[in-house]
């Protein structure tokens, strides 16, 4: 049993907490800084801004530092504190036309021990620096702009906590378009940046910033090209194995060596598209992918995807003109320039997908402000994602190699017909209608297992093929079934998004949880189908007020404001605010997440063990 003197640490800071907040709540509003009539927490430290250059240019970027100095003797927690019933320490930008905030770095806490825990605390004291990178809209005015911001924390010393305080920050910046007027500051403090002033508001990019950190170029190099080879498990870029099927598959070439080079040519057509548009998006600091999923664009890979499904079924053999293929570098339309170009298209099929990993990458190619190294950030990213390829790529054409496999040869383009036609479907679901896009994929396991296992008439008389086709078919129709049966389950119910209701919860007192979503998002539609629906993530959320954000129109002036407002970089993505109405920046999820995974997101916002 444990002894008086442990209970009573365990349960003093506790105890501090909650009699400075019954006895300062009121103190815990926005205050000024520089105020005469400051109280609480903001009275034991001061805030001063500084920038990195004098001025900024139009759609450029700009470093921020808020610097908090504190008295000696006090403290306040890191922004993740040690302790779910701790304050951490965070900062927040007030949504401004034509400024996002692309990257937010809060430093490295101190580890210390107090004589009211039993273990050590991560804490911050005497002066720290929490760093902003602010990226300006190439449309903005010149001229003088005034952000706004505020700063939340709570002081304790070693015998007692104040009530927490939120204090205003006004962030002056100049926008001009004379190049001259630009000059560095305060390059002393800003060489932190990279350096001791690790993020650690839990991102994935701070994650990824905290590996070059730790581990070295060479380390955190090697983990974006594992998160490029892991997008291959989604959805997306299933149609890209049969169509590189379809490329090598039907080649005339049999040496080896040449078909692996030509694979080589393949994959550096998709890794420049990935490169290409990563740094597109990073430079414009757009949502990822956004114009990639328009109605226009998915129709176009829908024709596409359907024309080539068309095709396995030997409906005709798609070939270029000869007066083409001929300067592209070959007669069968698989020259070496063909090729690439192949790669290029192909590449897009992935893109409604790859949003999050995507996201992470631009945070951190942000925070660096270096082109060179978003450049390769993105292509190590993209040959992680088109290695798969380059394996398929160089032994499709053994295929052809194998004795007597005519009729299996047959089925399996088949097989693959099934995928690209149920591929073109979903993205022209996505076009036209997408809350038809869910049903695509039970409606093609059941469609095809039936066709593909007892219809197709391939291989009647071969006794291993049919019972192949028998096995294959049996299997689809019972996933696709399982998939019916999941479509009809009821999951989260939300709320469309609403500032009065928000306002309402924050009133109250009541935590939230916001689903930004698209329509056109196909791991919003993952989440909504797996995660949503999982019943111990619906118990889980019950207490909270569950708000739905639609950014189907991602251009929207309405769009647009919510997206400043709340930091969004792409979808899906879920924002937590907890009972006081503060971001709980260590459980945003961006992307898909499994239920389990969704949990330990919804305990740290209620704190439970």
């Amino acid at each position: 049993m444990r002894s008086l003197t442990s209970i009573m640490k365990r349960t003093a800071p506790m105890a501090v907490l909650l009699g400075a907040l019954a006895l300062g709540t009121a103190q815990a509003r926005q205050v000024n800084v520089g105020s005469s009539a400051l109280s609480g927490t903001a009275e034991k430290l001061s805030v001063v801004v500084k920038q990195a250059q004098s001025a900024v240019l139009p759609g450029s970027t700009i470093r921020v530092a808020v610097v908090v100095t504190l008295e000696p003797t006090w403290h306040v927690n890191a922004h993740v504190p040690s302790e779910d019933y701790l304050i951490g320490t965070s900062f927040g930008l007030e949504p401004t036309e034509g400024f996002i905030l692309s990257d937010i770095r809060y430093p490295r806490p101190e580890t210390v021990d107090f004589a009211f825990a039993d273990k050590p605390l991560d804490v911050y004291e005497g002066m720290f620096s929490i760093f902003l990178t602010l990226r300006v809209s190439d449309a903005i005015a010149q001229g003088d702009v005034l952000l706004k911001g505020t700063l939340e924390a709570q002081a304790c010393n070693d015998q007692v906590c104040l009530a927490p305080s939120v204090v205003d920050v006004e962030i002056p910046i100049t926008v001009t378009t004379d190049e001259g007027a630009v000059a560095p500051a305060n390059d002393e403090l800003f060489s932190t940046y990279d350096e001791a002033e690790v993020a650690a508001s839990g991102g994935a990019g701070s994650e990824l910033a905290a590996l070059f950190e730790s581990e070295g170029s060479l380390a955190a190099f090697a983990a974006i090209f594992l998160i490029g080879l892991a997008l291959n498990l989604t959805p997306c870029v299933y149609p890209m194995l049969s169509v590189t099927v379809s490329l090598f598959g039907t080649q005339t070439e049999t040496n080896t060596f040449r078909v692996f080079l030509k694979a080589v040519v393949y994959v550096l057509g998709i890794a420049s598209m990935y490169s290409l548009l990563g740094v597109t998006a990073a430079l414009s600091g757009g949502l990822f992918g956004s114009w990639l999923q328009s109605p226009w664009v998915l129709g176009f890979i829908a024709a596409l995807l359907i024309g080539l499904s068309l095709s396995m079924f030997g409906l005709y053999q798609i070939q270029a003109p000869y007066w083409l293929t001929s300067k592209l570098g070959g007669s069968t339309g698989t020259g070496v320039i063909s090729l690439f170009v192949s790669g290029l298209v192909v590449g897009v099929f992935a893109a409604p997908c790859i949003g999050p990993p995507v996201i992470a990458l631009l945070a951190l190619v942000g925070s660096k402000g270096d082109p060179v190294f978003g450049f390769w950030a993105f292509f190590i990213l993209s040959l992680g994602l088109g290695l798969p390829y380059l394996i398929l790529g160089t032994f499709s054409g053994l295929l052809k190699k194998i004795p007597r496999s005519g009729d299996w040869l047959i089925w399996v383009e088949r097989v693959f017909g099934v995928v690209l036609a149920a591929a073109g479907l979903f993205y022209l679901a996505l076009a036209l209608a997408p809350k038809l896009a869910a049903y695509i994929p039970a409606g093609a396991l059941i469609l095809g297992g039936i066709y593909l296992g007892f219809l197709e008439p391939s291989g009647k008389t071969k006794k291993v093929l049919r019972a192949v086709k028998i096995v294959f078919g049996l299997t689809a129709l019972s996933l696709g079934i399982v998939f019916a049966i999941g479509l009809r389950e009821e999951g989260i119910r939300w709320e469309p998004f609403d500032e009065a209701r928000l306002a309402e919860a924050i009133t109250t007192g009541t935590p939230v949880v916001m689903d930004f979503y698209a329509d056109w998002c196909i791991p919003c539609l993952e989440l909504e189908q797996s995660t949503f629906t999982d019943k111990e993530v619906i118990d889980a959320t019950r207490d909270f007020v569950r708000l739905k954000v639609d950014l189907t129109h991602f251009d929207s002036p309405e769009a647009e404001a919510l997206r400043q407002e709340f930091s969004i970089a792409g979808v899906p993505t879920i924002v937590f605010l907890d009972a006081r109405g503060a971001e709980v920046g260590s459980a945003r999820v961006i992307g898909y997440l499994s239920p389990e995974k969704f949990l330990e997101r919804v305990r740290m916002v209620t704190a439970e063990p």
